[in-house]
């Protein structure tokens, strides 16, 4: 039977998705609070309305300073790092060049695993600063996914795949929804190839008339109980904020792999990942300078 992680943004908060049947708990709400204060339906919406605001508020603000610290973190990274590791190249080269001819065979091999050690260093502190920057969103939210899957197959040779569906709202998205689904993305492939020990990610954005739904699934070792009691280690609550504030959820499911071994049982376990946003709150920036663009 698959196991399953939910990840709200308040364990005491409804969801704002009862009424497509993700989530009852509004619903519940709503009828609890009305039969035990015997509060006006009306009030309670309007409470609930102005309790999911406040969440969308403050989890923009989080996901605000996560990118503000990324910013600085890749300056730190790219202007002081960068520039030692640098100066260690040139130190390195310099040694390599006046190394006497009869110095031991022991002096040349060192440094050889000194200047491979210092590339692999280089390549890492790149890769760091290229996936702390924001990604171009030139191309929209479509072909910033579609380019980053394809170098993170190149990169960890693990076999990707990118389905989109064809939805013209995808290329109407502010810059700021675009990233909160690309980081989302972006986060839980790596974590796949941290921790699943999986031979392939698959990657699906889903739309309905509600609710855009990206979909990442691997065929790995499963959410061992490890990292079900240590969901901050795995990024949840960054890409639960992101969620949060565009009026969406996560859930993190272990699941089995179809896969089966000799004796029928299933060879290994996956993990699917479900990010949702409403597009009412993920287009609302866009509507508001469609119509002061219309009044102006």
């Amino acid at each position: 039977m698959d196991t399953s992680t939910v990840v709200p943004f308040s364990a005491h908060l409804p969801s704002s998705s009862a009424r497509d049947g993700f989530d009852t708990s509004t619903t519940a709400a709503v009828a609890a609070v009305k039969a035990a204060n015997a509060v006006p339906l009306s009030a309670a919406e309007r409470e609930l309305a102005q309790l999911r605001a406040r969440i969308r508020e403050l989890s923009a603000e989080l996901v605000q300073a996560q990118e503000a610290a990324c910013r600085h973190v890749a300056r730190e990274l790219h202007d002081g790092v960068g520039a030692e590791l640098t100066a260690t190249r040139f130190a390195l080269a310099g040694v390599e060049t006046w190394l006497p001819a009869d110095a031991p065979p022991q002096c040349a091999a060192a440094l050889a695993v000194a200047n491979r050690s210092l590339d692999a260093v280089c390549a890492a502190s790149r890769q760091a600063v290229a996936e702390l920057h924001a990604p171009s969103l030139e191309s929209g939210i479509v072909g910033a996914l579609a380019h980053w899957t394809s170098d993170f197959a190149a990169r960890t040779q693990l076999r990707t795949s990118f389905v989109c569906a064809a939805d013209v709202r995808l290329t109407r998205l502010p810059a700021d929804a675009a990233l909160a689904v690309f980081r989302v993305a972006q986060e839980a492939l790596n974590n796949i190839a941290k921790h699943a020990r999986a031979e392939s990610a698959d990657v699906r954005i889903e739309t309905s008339r509600r609710h855009l739904t990206l979909i990442v699934a691997d065929n790995g070792i499963g959410l061992t109980r490890k990292a079900r009691s240590r969901r901050g280690h795995f990024g949840l609550s960054g890409m639960q904020a992101r969620c949060a504030a565009f009026d969406g959820t996560l859930r993190v499911s272990a699941r089995r792999v179809a896969a089966k071994r000799g004796d029928g049982a299933d060879a290994a376990r996956g993990t699917l990942l479900r990010a949702r946003f409403a597009w009412d709150a993920m287009l609302a920036d866009a509507a508001c300078a469609e119509r002061r663009a219309l009044q102006s």
